[in-house]
């Protein structure tokens, strides 16, 4: 066999190598007929929880969400508004909660400031910390407390985003 021949055959089994899927490698769904043609995602998420345990799970899946639009050409626009008793836990009033709950809490401390820093917008409801004895210079930094949620959520849904509850 020729020098040449040789080339091409490394050539070609190379060729063949990267053309051939990967064994047990997944291809990532993808959203394109729901996403397609749009060019902005907007979205607010009514967190009405009181188990400070599920926060750091759905605010993983807001990041998934956030990083999901972008990698799929979409603008991400997404507001997380907190209500009801969920204000407490964007507090740094944290008596009431054991240790098991304050570790998840610190866990979505650190999440709301990488979502933050990332565009996401946070709000909490006046009404709410003042039924659920909440002071509002208490409320994290990131999350900017509004006069009520409700009215934050009819705007923003009159606005053409779309409400995503989480209870």
């Amino acid at each position: 066999m020729t020098k040449r021949m040789v080339v091409e055959v490394i050539l070609a089994v190379c060729l063949a190598m990267v053309a051939m899927p990967v064994v047990g490698a997944e291809k990532v769904p993808l959203d394109r007929v729901a996403l397609q043609g749009v060019k902005v995602g907007k979205g607010v998420f009514d967190i009405n929880l009181t188990d400070p345990l599920r926060l750091p799970l759905y605010l993983g899946v807001i990041e998934e969400t956030l990083d999901g639009l972008k990698a799929q050409g979409v603008k991400p626009e997404l507001v997380v508004a907190f209500r009801g008793t969920a204000v407490k836990l964007v507090s740094s009033q944290r008596e009431g909660f054991d240790h098991e709950q304050q570790a998840a809490l610190d866990e979505s401390d650190e999440l709301i400031k990488e979502l933050a820093q990332a565009g996401v917008r946070f709000e909490a409801c006046a009404i709410a910390t003042r039924l659920f004895g909440v002071e509002n210079n208490s409320v994290l930094p990131q999350v900017k407390v509004v006069g009520n949620t409700f009215n934050s959520l009819i705007g923003y849904q009159a606005k053409g985003y779309a409400l995503i509850p989480i209870q």
